[in-house]
């Protein structure tokens, strides 16, 4: 192949535009999705104690209290060890930290189907959260070795369908696990649901030694031209980044801005990840596999709105209405799923309108930090602004539990959602558009 030109910019219609196009689609086709399986594992993994709980609360005899103190301890863990864990993979490499994570983290989850007493709730969920520690974020800047912020908003989006995608997959899979597989060898269903879906985890772990590449300069499937021009388009991208000193991104203000904004969504997110099928169930709906059925419609149509909604963010290189207007859709349809909390069909309305709103905003507000941050900066930053935003984590399940204890419904629980939604979308709007719009 010929060498390629390299002006700093090429226009749609020309060699260089075509040849541009076709080396991210290919670049695309190799990573997305195989990051995107990653991420269903470990989402799926993350959150089927909600699915869990139908069975496991009883049989255990655990309050409401116990269960959201344990779903949320999961990111105190997780919290500790988040950005030491990305330093280390942006310096090792994603490769083998990355396949750490998810061998380490599987096994943990299939364990957690001997816990007998609350103690050892909280500690297998403690220990989940120091095993994925770094994950997420890892793959975030990952992608950033790849793609500049122009491209960055929809292939983020992509690789955060994963989060719909295992709600999609996990929802009828965890329902059918919980009905057909109870008493099954004398386990009980909520047993067999963590062994069962913990196997992926080690098995695509294992796979990611042999998928990923750590640069672009060690992708063997791609030819010179195509990485030359795939690091031009970094270098020139890197240009307009901050590459801080740790101690300045501990305390930058954009920074702690940026994780204010992010534990606004997540405590939403986890709100509604660990207790939809609770939701649903105080509808009316008693067999679990009709919820785990139920539960997957909000995730189908969420997904198709991050794709379209990260799709258009890009074309018209503006962020942050493209997060603030679904953050309050989400705001909205969290407060209706308390209004129509009686109706299955009208709950499930709302409910797919908030888990939209909800899905949209998660990898689109990635497009605002990875807009200034770059080098170790970026892999602090990140690591910071997720472990502070997944604080959410805990709190949410936690006051979520604490609050149906207390007025036995998960209305109130709703309510504290609403509004941290809708805090969210108007912190959004006040991060000047200068320093995200691309």
């Amino acid at each position: 192949m010929n060498s390629v030109p390299t002006p700093p910019t090429s226009t749609a219609n020309t060699p260089l535009a075509d040849f541009e196009a076709a080396t991210y689609r290919k670049v695309g086709w190799r990573l997305i999705p195989f990051l995107l399986l990653c991420y269903v594992v470990a989402y799926l993994d993350r959150v089927n104690v909600g699915f869990a709980k139908l069975q496991m609360v009883g049989d255990l005899h655990f309050s409401e209290t116990v269960f959201g103190l344990g779903a949320g301890i999961f990111f105190i863990g997780y919290f500790i060890f988040e950005v030491p864990s990305n330093v280390i993979l942006h310096r090792v490499g994603a490769r083998v930290w990355i396949a750490r994570i998810m061998i380490s983290w599987g096994i943990i989850s299939g364990a957690t189907m001997f816990v007998t007493t609350p103690a050892m709730f909280y500690v297998m969920r403690f220990l989940l959260g120091v095993a994925e520690a770094g994950f997420f974020p890892g793959i975030i800047l990952y992608i950033t070795y790849w793609y500049p912020a122009s491209r960055r908003g929809r292939m983020t989006a992509l690789f955060m369908t994963a989060v719909a995608l295992s709600g999609l997959i996990g929802g009828p899979l965890s329902g059918w696990i919980l009905k057909d597989m109870s008493g099954v060898s004398g386990l009980a269903g909520w047993q067999w649901m963590f062994l069962i879906e913990a196997v992926p985890s080690v098995v695509i772990g294992i796979a990611v030694l042999f998928v990923l590449d750590d640069r672009i300069r060690d992708a063997k499937w791609l030819d010179e031209d195509e990485k030359s021009m795939l690091e031009r388009n970094i270098a020139s991208d890197v240009q307009t980044k901050e590459d801080l000193p740790l101690r300045q991104v501990f305390s930058s203000p954009r920074v702690w801005m940026m994780s204010l904004i992010y534990f606004s969504f997540v405590i939403g997110l986890y709100g509604v990840g660990f207790w939809l099928p609770t939701i649903v169930k105080s509808t009316g709906v008693t067999d679990p596999l009709q919820i785990g059925l139920l539960t997957a419609i909000p995730y189908f149509f969420a997904v198709i709105a991050m794709v379209m909604v990260g799709r258009r963010s890009d074309l018209r290189g503006e962020r942050r209405w493209h997060i603030a207007i679904p953050a309050f859709l989400g705001a909205i349809g969290l407060f209706l799923s308390t209004v129509w909390s009686h109706n299955t069909q009208l709950a499930m309305f709302a409910l797919t309108l908030a888990t939209m709103g909800i899905m949209i905003v998660l990898p689109l507000f990635w497009s605002l930090p990875t807009a200034f941050l770059g080098g170790t900066a970026a892999a602090a930053g990140i690591a910071m602004i997720n472990s502070l935003g997944n604080l959410a984590g805990f709190v949410g399940p936690y006051l979520i539990g604490f609050l149906k204890d207390a007025t036995q419904s998960t209305n109130s629980g709703m309510f504290l959602l609403t509004v941290f939604m809708i805090l969210g979308g108007l912190l959004t709007l006040c991060v000047p558009a200068r320093l995200v719009s691309k």
